[in-house]
């Protein structure tokens, strides 16, 4: 029987509530330690807390609500001069082939990266993540990731060629939320809290603000090592003024409605009053880039992206290869069972950008002209 509920939930929803999703936010808003709630377009069923979820407390830190990509976020440059008229059969297959050799999908098996030393405002990584950097680190910084990572060769509505990288934290980031939940003390909604004032929970808010900094480095050796490939093979540049990054994976400290609260976003992205933000849409859909309203009652969030339609296993059920080639038609993309991945298995990103016309507004769109996943 889970209790009555306490915390105050709105949500912006692009169609029907996912099956399940409504249970899982009964559950969350049952919990003493949650102030508020607040539900994205893109929100779907994942394990502990729903994607597309903004959860903020005063005193309590939730591992599970912030989930195992830690720091998983995405970053983008645009590319000088204007223009992908270069870009066919040939570029592509060259452009596919160097991003295999400088981007790899899993670990680095040869020459790799040396991970910048990245510390907390407050110090280090604690003896166990260090560990962890140590063991995997090197050979995952740089390194995209399976899933829903990817990047992509992008073109604005003026011509003007943009390059986007979306990746995380890879194994460090569970292994961090493993660690501090079995470390927490579970409450009714499910989710270990740890006291934001404990020792404990100090060094887990330290451990997050190190994977968040490690991501985005990773993000950004990533987008060196592709800008290297397109400078090669059509000439393109990167205009380092113009590059964004947004992490929709974090726990942080901040002034919401004149209410200092602990913010966990697991599949969100911050937006406050101007703040800049990324939401990619697919394989064969388009990427926005915007910037936040602040709306207090949104926990100044947005949607990280589309948001899944399918799971997985859905989508490998439903999707053929040939309804995969028509999805992704005019896109260059890399061979392989794509499926899982397809543009039909995610929600319509135009409509999930109209459900959350209140929380943000539209700078830029941009479609898909290359992708290099695994």
């Amino acid at each position: 029987m889970i209790p009555a509920p306490r915390a105050p939930l709105h949500a912006w929803l692009a169609g029907p509530l996912p099956p399940g999703v409504g249970q899982a936010m009964a559950r969350l808003r049952a919990s003493p330690a949650i102030a508020r709630i607040a539900v994205m377009p893109d929100v779907h069923l994942a394990e502990g807390v729903c994607v597309g979820t903004v959860i903020a407390t005063r005193d309590t830190l939730f591992p599970e609500a912030v989930g195992g990509d830690i720091g998983c976020g995405v970053s983008t440059v645009r590319l000088d001069p204007d223009g992908l008229d270069r870009l066919d059969d040939r570029a592509a297959a060259r452009i596919l082939r160097g991003l295999e050799r400088g981007v790899p999908i899993q670990r680095w098996s040869g020459p790799r990266p040396v991970p910048p030393v990245i510390l907390s405002q407050t110090g280090g990584p604690s003896d166990f993540l260090a560990n962890r950097l140590r063991r995997d680190g090197a050979w995952e910084f740089g390194t995209l990731g399976r899933g829903n990572h990817f990047l992509e060769l992008q073109e604005d509505d003026a011509g003007g060629a943009w390059l986007l990288v979306h990746s995380g934290s890879r194994a460090l980031g569970p292994a961090v939320r493993d660690h501090y939940a079995a470390l927490g003390c579970r409450d009714v909604s499910g989710l270990a809290g740890l006291s934001g004032a404990s020792e404990v929970g100090r060094a887990y808010r330290d451990d997050v603000d190190v994977l968040v900094a490690w991501a985005e480095a990773s993000r950004a050796a990533m987008l060196g090592a592709a800008c290297a490939v397109l400078e090669a093979v059509l000439g393109l540049v990167p205009a380092l003024d113009s590059q964004v990054d947004t992490a929709h994976n974090h726990v942080r400290h901040e002034v919401i409605g004149g209410e200092p609260l602990w913010v966990h976003r697991k599949g969100a992205c911050p937006a406050h009053v101007d703040e800049g933000g990324v939401i990619p849409g697919s394989m064969g859909a388009p990427t926005f880039h915007t910037r936040g309203r602040g709306c207090v009652e949104a926990l100044c969030s947005s949607s990280h992206g589309a948001g899944r339609e399918m799971s997985r296993s859905e989508a490998r059920a439903r999707v053929t290869g040939t309804m995969l080639r028509e999805q992704v038609r005019g896109v260059y993309v890399p061979g392989g069972d794509l499926r899982e991945e397809a543009p039909s298995a995610y929600k319509d990103i135009e409509a999930v950008l109209r459900a959350q016309r209140p929380l943000v507004r539209i700078v830029r769109r941009l479609r898909p002209r290359l992708v290099w996943r695994g």
